[in-house]
């Protein structure tokens, strides 16, 4: 189990990373229908997965002295408080996983389409408006919240409304995977802390969580590395692709 865990965070980041996603979005799945993890573990395990894999691609975005910035503070000052929020509404609230399909597949889907008719077909520069410093950590806020409850990176979420905003690839990505490596770390000692006092499968399967981290870790390097050799053009058809794939996988779940 664990080498397949393995596997599929090395797949999945390569194909990421370059585009800000740190790929839990797609493990998701992977960890309740493949693995067997029991929720609401699945969520710790997702963000260990986060922190474990998230160093690869930022080391290698830190090199190329492409990290930090204006957007990486908005993001994390939004997603921080929303991770606590949303581990504490997971715990005790525990809201269904089928509610969160249908969420995910309302959302990204039409996003994925939306980003790939704007980058074949784009708007003139005087219609493209990027959102302001208060709606981009409003936004983050509202990522963290659902990272928390869910174990899904920011990126998956943040990355398509903001590129399909305007903002380069380039820029985002790096932002992007910052805010998922912070969040994660404050996510995963969030539900650290509620293992001691809530009932039930809240700590993190530790052993697979490391296992498709350390996919990942090497995986986020590789994509990372591969991002600047690839055009704008394809890194946002990309982005377009993976948010539609994953909202078009979660509305088949929820259908069944």
């Amino acid at each position: 189990m664990e080498l397949l865990g393995f596997a599929a965070g090395l797949l999945i980041s390569v194909a990421t990373a370059p585009v800000g996603v740190s790929g839990a979005v797609f493990l998701l799945p992977v960890q309740v229908s493949a693995l067997g993890v029991p929720s609401p573990a699945v969520t710790p395990t997702n963000l260990l997965y986060n922190v474990v894999a998230g160093p690869g691609a930022l080391l290698r975005y830190w090199r190329a002295g492409r990290l930090g910035g204006p957007l990486t503070r908005l993001l994390i000052a939004g997603t921080v408080p929303g991770v606590v929020i949303g581990a504490v509404i997971r715990v005790f609230a525990v809201p269904g996983p089928r509610i969160f399909r249908l969420l995910i597949a309302a959302l990204l889907l039409p996003l994925g389409v939306w980003l790939w008719l704007q980058t074949t077909r784009p708007e003139p520069a005087s219609r493209s408006r990027r959102p302001s410093p208060r709606s981009t950590t409003s936004l983050a806020l509202a990522v963290g919240v659902a990272g928390g409850i869910y174990g899904i990176g920011g990126g998956s979420l943040l990355g398509p409304i903001l590129v399909g905003r305007g903002a380069p690839v380039a820029t985002v990505a790096p932002a992007a995977l910052a805010s998922t490596f912070v969040t994660s770390i404050v996510g995963a000692a969030t539900y650290a802390l509620l293992s001691l006092t809530a009932t039930g499968d809240v700590a993190p399967d530790w052993l697979l969580g490391l296992s498709c981290g350390a996919g990942g870790l090497v995986g986020g390097y590789l994509g990372a590395r591969l991002q600047p050799h690839l055009p704008e053009m394809a890194l946002r058809l990309l982005l377009g692709t993976l948010a539609a794939g994953v909202g078009a996988l979660y509305a088949v779940q929820f259908l069944r």
